[in-house]
């Protein structure tokens, strides 16, 4: 049996009634993975289709399938070809979940010139469905962490080239998704209150490290968090994803437990983080969001919306529409 195999087998050790099931959701943050990792369309529909009415869903990069040949700027466009094949081949379902957007990735240090080529080429390949772009900046001086795939420079979200490439993305109407670890949340300041016409998605709560030398400081790493992401949510073009907190990075060990994460445990975990940045941002600003495969390690899919769907419950219809559903249609033009 491969590891795979025994994962999913491990993931089925809990199971739960789906709550809510009628209740429409665009999934705004999910990958795909050929090879051993193996996460495809149908891969995505076993997740989709386990019980909750998850209509659409927003692909983010993840450094898959680069062209190898040409100009190796304009490599992460390959992504993009291979993901608009797999929306493609979902669409020959109509009623079944739908692929409706692609973010993808440009290295923006190579300047504001090359940028816009790069992005134009993304469009070409992409067309309607590419919405904008990831370029992760968490970077974290201890030995024993490793910098986001993209292996920023420590202080990417600050630097004037990458700044001016950004700008291009705010000229072709494209969002800009940040992700970085939680003591650089005021990067993403930085780059908000320089290009206030862009729009900025905040990627897993800013990535709140547990692992390493940030073990034992997870209540101090939440009042300094607070901090930073109340002076964040100021800034009207900043909006916020919730969810990406099951990773072994963040440092709960759902993975290492004999049995999967349940609703519940999540929830009593983590809901502070989920409840604090809704409050700051509102619901009209929050989505929340898979981060499946990824978060997969730890719960399974039906069991995470479950998570979410007990904490939206002391919030009213309307911000329940917006968080499941009606944000991410808007800020991705869905």
């Amino acid at each position: 049996m491969s590891s795979l195999e025994d994962h999913l087998n491990w993931l089925n050790l809990h199971n739960e009634e789906t709550i809510d099931p009628e209740r429409p959701i665009i999934d705004p943050h999910h990958h795909f993975w050929p090879g051993d990792l193996h996460y495809l369309l149908d891969d995505l529909r076993l997740d989709t289709e386990s019980g909750h009415n998850i209509k659409k869903t927003v692909f983010i990069e993840c450094s898959q399938e680069y062209l190898e040949e040409g100009d190796q700027d304009f490599a992460p466009v390959g992504e993009t070809i291979f993901v608009k094949k797999i929306c493609d081949a979902a669409k020959e379902e109509s009623q079944r979940t739908q692929i409706e957007g692609i973010v993808g990735h440009v290295n923006l240090l190579i300047g504001a010139e090359k940028t816009k080529a790069v992005l134009k080429s993304h469009l070409k390949e992409g067309g309607a469905l590419f919405k904008g772009i990831r370029h992760a900046g968490g970077w974290d001086h201890h030995y024993e962490l490793s910098n986001s795939h993209h292996n920023p420079p420590k202080n990417l979200y600050s630097d004037e080239t990458f700044l001016e490439s950004l700008n291009e993305l705010s000229n072709m109407n494209l969002s800009f998704e940040a992700w970085q670890y939680h003591h650089q949340v005021n990067q993403v300041k930085k780059i908000a209150e320089t290009l206030p016409n862009l729009k900025i998605v905040l990627n897993h709560f800013s990535g709140p490290i547990g692992i390493g030398p940030y073990a034992t400081k997870k209540d101090e790493i939440f009042e300094v968090w607070k901090t930073d992401i109340l002076t964040l949510s100021k800034y009207e073009n900043v909006y916020a994803k919730l969810g990406g907190m099951a990773m072994p990075i963040n440092g709960y060990e759902f993975h290492k437990q004999a049995s999967p994460t349940t609703s519940d445990q999540l929830i009593k975990e983590q809901e502070h983080y989920y409840h604090f940045l809704i409050k700051s941002f509102g619901a009209e600003r929050c989505m929340f969001e898979s981060n499946f495969p990824v978060d997969k390690q730890s719960i399974s899919y039906n069991v995470l919306w479950n998570a979410f769907k007990k904490m939206a419950d002391r919030y009213n219809s309307e911000e329940k529409d917006q968080m499941f559903y009606k944000t991410a249609q808007s800020f991705y033009k869905l």
